[in-house]
């Protein structure tokens, strides 16, 4: 019997059995594979480096650690959806639409990350990483692995190219999320894209509109 004491937000949430088996913080909240202990407590905003090669490796869930299925899915904001580069290995679906109901981050869109008391010394994710709240989530969802590369020039770490997907799930606190709050996402966020592709020349600029164009086939339907 699991006697684990969860916070009241998600006590009504099914939990997959891979989630059940991770640690509980003092919070109540599922601590995820990749989360670093940092002066012996797991920090939610820190990744675990020594974990993420072998993730790779392994084609281990970045959240419970299980090996995965047919199936790859990557929890992703709009941004990602648009230009297809995300810094993180794929889930299974499962634990990925877990992940997006639960995590107060992911299913608050007025939520911030806290950057008080971070160490020094800690691994980030590799990339142009956007510090706002996306305000949706998308589950990239695909049969192929996230393609990893070396980060830009003059940075370290690993970022993935995502293939095409098989489908995409959208959610937006914690529920199904509506095309229009997904384009009102997009439409917020591609100013951050934009002004970095004006910066590398009018190829990345006409790069970006063809991708724009093309992540609108990957949103929910109309109603």
């Amino acid at each position: 019997m699991d006697k684990k004491v969860y916070h009241a937000s998600i006590r009504h949430l099914f939990m997959p059995p891979r989630i059940r088996s991770l640690p509980v913080d003092e919070r109540g909240f599922p601590v995820p594979k990749f989360v670093a202990t940092i002066n012996g407590q797991p920090d939610h905003r820190v990744i675990q480096s020594a974990y993420l090669p072998v993730a790779i490796k392994n084609k281990s869930c970045w959240i419970c650690g299980q090996p995965l299925g047919r199936n790859y899915v990557s929890i992703i904001g709009c941004m990602c959806a648009v230009n297809r580069i995300i810094s993180e290995p794929p889930s299974h679906l499962d634990c990925a639409e877990f992940s997006a109901k639960a995590c107060p981050f992911l299913s608050r869109p007025h939520a911030h990350r806290r950057d008080a008391g971070l160490p020094e010394e800690r691994h980030q994710a590799a990339g142009f990483g956007l510090k706002r709240n996306p305000g949706v989530t998308c589950l990239w969802i695909s049969r192929e692995y996230p393609k990893p590369f070396r980060a830009y020039a003059g940075e370290k770490g690993v970022l993935f190219a995502l293939g095409e997907p098989e489908q995409t799930v959208w959610y937006r606190e914690g529920r199904l999320a509506s095309r229009e709050e997904v384009e009102e996402a997009i439409a917020d966020g591609l100013p951050n894209l934009m002004s970095i592709a004006t910066g590398e020349g009018e190829e990345a600029v006409l790069a970006l509109n063809d991708m724009v164009s093309a992540s609108k086939r990957l949103l929910p339907l109309a109603a």
